[in-house]
């Protein structure tokens, strides 16, 4: 068969269900191949929105989503949404065309080292200059992108080897069982917990991975002892648990802030430091932490680590759940429970809002909150409504809240949104976007009508930058010109065949929602939001005191 053929087929042997892309001239081959495969392609408008399509799949089922570009701008293009599932620990791979072999030792059209790009952003890249290694080159590639922390693998292509004449057949994956703790340290850890006057739990992105996330609820359960979130790890424990204290991620210091300095043990499981440095919540590096993750910690002056239990996260939690069922361990921590009172509190604070022209951020995660269910999923993209999205909106599962928090890229809700869509057909699946951020992936509304993706994305409008506005406010007492015109939301839904609301009334916006979800077609949802309350919050969260 051809090299072509073959590489679609240790696609086919790993599962590979669908590829996001925007081929060239130098994938012809490849997209031949793909014609006999059962493996859909989706043609994207941008290789950018094709990645964060690949990235989101890769969160949501724990395989490799896969996307493709061609060589020169087409692999450039396709850079930060592969940075992202990398940075955000998604299992992804890129496949990117290239120059003939004979032509890429001097100067020629498009050729520059697309390897030697995506070496800094993923795993491992790779370039096929024998077609007999593909199948090795596929099976590693998807071991890589799979194995703890997952990310980002890169293939190259390049033409003349496509065409090549190939022996070789793909190589079965192999199921292979993570690496465990020894018992000698988890009953290390177990003391240490035993002997802690007020632990606290800080769950990061490794507690999403279903079997940790039920390992976790099982060990609180037992132990009572509350959960810090970070924005990535929503979900690992049901917002309705008591146990549940939501998130921290903010520079500001938050009530969880507050919980994390009165605790004598911090708990870390799963925690990514791509997400939460330890400056802010252990500034002066007085924190004893436990450290249990699927590797080692990273070394950092303000993580001092008391001890780590280095293997799969869910054995060892259920490895100090056998325990506590030997020798129960229960505490009360009313302190952690202040906590969970008092942001009850600020979460219904403006849940019968009634206001006209602007509507406040959290009268709109209030009404949004109630109209999805426990496994609807939203992603944010990145921006001031980030913030909002992460302190105001919690979740019962994992992974029914998308953030990008470790590499944070404005454009990933629009087409993660349709990732997560061709995932979950039968979900109600929301973006929530800055109309900064929602321009920058605004062509695949084309895409996401196109196929059949019917999402729905709200526009929070404020006709800034408004992130950077509220920082650099902050900070300097006030901020540069970043203010910008937007179109005419409405013929712009309209003009992609889209249905179009705007909602300025709070009354209204529950209902808005609600017809948006009936459409047999993607919808757009416009709320001029009232950023007034950016500053208010930064000002609250200066001001606040616990009765710890």
């Amino acid at each position: 068969m051809k090299a072509s053929d073959l590489l679609v087929r240790c696609l086919e042997n790993e599962g590979v269900t669908c590829i996001y892309g925007v081929p060239g001239e130098e994938n012809a081959d490849f997209m031949m191949s793909l014609e006999d495969s059962p493996i859909e392609f989706v043609l994207c408008r941008h290789e950018q929105g094709a990645a964060f399509m690949a990235d989101v799949h890769g969160r949501l089922t724990g395989e490799p989503g896969v996307c493709l570009g061609t060589l020169g701008p087409g692999a450039s293009n396709l850079v930060t949404g592969v940075a992202d599932g990398n940075m955000d620990r998604a299992p992804l791979i890129a496949l990117t065309g290239q120059a003939a072999l004979s032509r890429r030792h001097k100067e020629s059209h498009q050729n520059m080292d697309v390897v030697g790009m995506f070496e800094p952003i993923t795993k491992w890249a790779w370039s096929l200059e024998d077609e007999e290694s593909i199948p090795e080159v596929v099976r590693k590639a998807f071991k890589l992108a799979t194995t703890e922390k997952p990310g980002a693998c890169h293939i190259e292509l390049p033409e003349d080897v496509a065409k090549a004449n190939a022996e070789n057949l793909p190589i079965a994956p192999e199921r292979m069982r993570r690496p465990v703790p020894d018992d000698k340290t988890v009953d290390r850890a177990f003391e240490l917990i035993k002997n802690a006057k007020r632990p606290i739990i800080l769950a990061g992105n490794g507690t999403i991975r279903k079997r940790a996330s039920a390992q976790l609820r099982s060990f609180v359960g037992q132990t009572g002892i509350g959960v810090l979130s970070t924005f990535m790890a929503k979900g690992c424990i049901d917002r309705h648990d008591p146990n549940c204290l939501f998130t921290v991620g903010l520079s500001a210091k938050d009530y969880g802030a507050h919980a994390i300095e009165q605790a004598d043990l911090v708990i870390c499981l799963g925690f990514d430091m791509v997400e939460y440095h330890p400056k802010l919540w252990n500034p002066h590096a007085q924190r004893k932490i436990l450290h249990i993750d699927f590797l080692p910690a990273e070394i950092d002056h303000h993580y001092p680590v008391a001890l780590e239990v280095v293997g799969d996260l869910a054995h060892t939690l259920w490895m100090l759940n056998e325990r506590i069922g030997a020798e129960p361990l229960r505490w009360e921590l009313p302190d952690q429970r202040e906590v969970r009172t008092r942001m009850l509190e600020e979460l219904e604070a403006h849940a019968e809002d009634e206001t006209t022209g602007t509507i406040r951020p959290q009268k709109v995660l209030w009404d949004v909150r109630s109209v999805m269910g426990a496994e609807d999923i939203v992603l944010s993209d990145v921006g001031a409504h980030k913030m909002w999205v992460a302190r105001h909106y919690h979740c019962e599962e994992p992974n029914t809240c998308l953030i990008s928090n470790g590499f944070c890229s404005m454009g990933f809700a629009l087409p993660g949104a349709i990732g997560a869509k061709k995932v979950f057909p039968d979900r109600k699946v929301l973006a929530i976007c800055g109309d900064g951020g929602f321009l920058m992936n605004v062509q695949e509304m084309e895409t996401a009508r196109r196929i059949g993706t019917n999402i729905v994305v709200m526009v929070w409008e404020d006709h800034e930058y408004g992130l950077i506005a509220w920082k650099q406010q902050t900070e300097f007492g006030k901020h540069t010109d970043l203010a910008f015109r937007n179109p005419d939301f409405m013929k712009l839904a309209d003009s992609f065949d889209w249905a179009g609301y705007r909602c300025e009334d709070s009354r209204e916006l529950r209902g808005v929602l609600e017809q948006a979800f009936a459409e047999d077609r993607p919808a757009l949802v416009v709320v001029p939001i009232d950023y007034r309350e950016n500053p208010l919050l930064t000002e609250r969260l200066g001001q606040i005191e616990l009765a710890l």
